[in-house]
Order: structure tokens, then C-alpha cells, then sequence
């Protein structure tokens, strides 16, 4: 759901709240507000609400870089919170960053890729080792982690920004990925919509989104789609969780 969409839901929802209001039905009024809020929490990745956390997973993983041999991959799967909750449970993954990629706009923040016209993806950049995690294993993860026949959304999120993508970062990676999804496409009814592209430029995003699954686990969305698709991929591959 984009945030254009949200405005057009609301205003008849704000009008009715006048009209409660306006008897003076306050149990109506409270009932009405309450219902509005979970509407808005269970609908979609974009009733995120800026909080402060006390070091950015990028800088964490700029010096994990610094000190490890990791390789980079960069995946859209829908919102990048589901996706970086799926795979940063993973053995050999040493950071998931929630970001941006793919568009045409020089520069990315959450509310202009929220309007889906800058053509930025929400995506997710893995660092992780190679000699523990391969890649095409991380890509069957990513495909276990979201619908990657679904066009330009997944689930409740809709737009381009939610599109499923893999963005590699060379040939190797491009040939790994047709290749996973040649292997895969038979499980599926309908076509894989995933697009294989190269990446440009990542946009980190913002320090509030970091980590938003495990910082805001009884959040409604979380619970309500994030929850499922990281318990699909622990049941798909027990034996790449990371012990607690």
C-alpha cells in the first residue's frame, strides 16, 4: 500500500470520526481511532515509526568488512524488514542492511521511494562468508523468504519498490542467479517475476528501519507477515539457523 493510498483510505475514515465526534459518542470516537491505528499497523512495511538505535548496522558491518573476508549480495524481496529478519538468522551472515538500490533518482530516502517514482527497490545487503554460506544457498533462502512470483509487491505492500530483484554485483553472481532460477522455476505455477539486474549504487536506509524485526517483535506487521517468513525459511533449512 503506498502512501497515496493511505491518504485516500483515511479521508473518509476522518470523516466519519467528525461525525462521531460531533454527537458526542466518545466510546464511538475511541473505538473508531483504535481501529484506524490497527488498520494502518497491519496493512503494510510502511507504519514505521522513527526510533533512535544506539549503532547503525552499517557501521557495525564496515567493521566486520574491515576485519573479515565477506562477499556482498543485494536482494528485493518486498519489505525489507522480512527480508533482512530471513536471512540475517542464517550461519555465515554477518550483517543484513535494510536499504535502497535500482532506481533512477540520485539519492534515496523512505518517503520519495514510498511514492514509487524514483524506481528504487527496498532491498537488503548481505555480508556473509563465503567459505560458511554460498551464494546460490542464499538465493534459494531469498526465494523461501518472499513470493517471487508476485509483480511489483508481495503480500500487502504494493508498488515497485516492492518488486523481487536480485541486484549482483558481478558476472559470477549473474550467472548464479539465472542459474537458481532456472533450478527453481518448476516449483512454481506461475512465472518468477525476479529481476536480474546489476547493481549501481545501495542507498543505506534509515537507522530506524536497522534491525526493525528484532527491535519490534510484537509489532503487528512483524507478527502478522515478517514472523511467518522467517519461521518458513528456520523449517526449509534447519541446519543453517544460528544457534541462539
Amino acid at each position: 500500500m503506498t502512501y497515496q493510498h493511505y491518504l485516500v483510505e483515511l479521508l473518509p475514515i476522518t470523516s466519519g470520526f467528525a461525525t462521531y465526534f460531533s454527537v458526542g459518542s466518545y466510546e464511538n470516537m475511541q473505538n473508531l481511532i483504535f481501529s484506524v491505528l490497527t488498520l494502518i499497523s497491519f496493512s503494510s512495511c510502511q507504519a514505521a515509526t522513527e526510533s533512535s538505535t544506539p549503532k547503525s548496522a552499517f557501521e557495525r558491518t564496515r567493521e566486520s568488512v574491515s576485519t573479515q573476508k565477506l562477499d556482498t549480495a543485494t536482494i528485493a524481496g518486498g519489505c525489507f524488514w522480512c527480508i533482512e529478519a530471513a536471512v540475517e538468522q542464517i550461519k555465515g551472515v554477518s550483517e543484513a542492511v535494510s536499504g535502497y538500490a535500482g532506481g533512477t533518482e540520485a539519492t534515496a530516502d523512505y518517503i520519495s521511494v514510498s511514492t514509487g517514482r524514483t524506481d528504487h527497490a527496498e532491498v537488503v545487503q548481505v555480508y556473509y562468508d563465503p567459505t560458511i554460506l554460498s551464494y546460490e544457498t542464499l538465493l534459494k533462502i531469498f526465494f523461501t523468504a518472499h513470493d517471487p512470483t508476485q509483480v511489483n509487491r508481495q503480500g500487502p505492500d504494493a508498488g515497485r519498490q516492492y518488486r523481487t530483484a536480485i541486484f549482483y554485483h558481478n558476472e559470477a553472481q549473474m550467472n548464479s542467479a539465472i542459474k537458481v532460477i532456472t533450478e527453481i522455476k518448476s516449483n512454481y505455477s506461475e512465472p518468477i517475476a525476479t529481476e536480474v539486474v546489476p547493481l549501481e549504487v545501495f542507498y543505506l536506509a534509515e537507522s530506524y528501519h536497522q534491525d526493525y524485526d528484532k527491535r519490534n517483535p510484537y509489532q503487528p506487521y512483524i507478527l502478522r507477515i515478517s514472523k511467518p517468513k522467517v519461521e518458513k525459511v528456520k523449517k526449509a533449512f534447519p541446519d543453517r539457523i544460528k544457534e541462539d
